[in-house]
């Protein structure tokens, strides 16, 4: 293997420990990450979205979206509502203990996160970061 491979199985490995570690945590709290997912963005609206906007924010087919919404609203931490704009058009809406779990899935992600970064100094995770940056970029 070259080192670009072996840079990348490092990278799967780590982020395969991150996204166990982060599923594992949330499974007490009745979520996967999907639902976690949908919790932050519809958190991070600043106004109710439709379910096809949601889909294209996670980045998923917008059927998709329906069994995660089903179970979120069973939870009863997503409502839906009829948009006045247009009756044929569902909006969503996170109740204040939809609000509540997500800042409590903010707690486990951090949780996880520095489980997973504990090795790395404070000067490490800023080169990481650095680095990272730029292969996002």
């Amino acid at each position: 293997m070259d080192d670009a491979t072996d840079l990348l199985e490092s990278l799967h490995r780590v982020s395969h420990r991150y996204k166990h570690g982060f599923r594992a945590r949330l499974e007490p709290l009745g979520l996967s990450p999907g639902h976690a997912r949908a919790l932050r963005v519809l958190s991070q609206s600043e106004q109710p979205m439709r379910m096809v906007q949601l889909a294209d924010a996670l980045r998923i087919a917008p059927r998709s979206v329906t069994p995660v919404i089903d179970a979120l609203e069973a939870a009863g931490v997503v409502r839906r509502e009829v948009d006045p704009a247009n009756r044929r058009s569902t909006l969503l809406v996170l109740t204040p203990e939809g609000r509540a779990l997500h800042a409590r899935v903010q707690e486990v992600r951090a949780d996880v996160a520095r489980d997973v970064f504990a090795p790395l100094s404070p000067d490490q995770r800023a080169d990481l970061r650095t680095l990272l940056d730029l292969l996002d970029s």
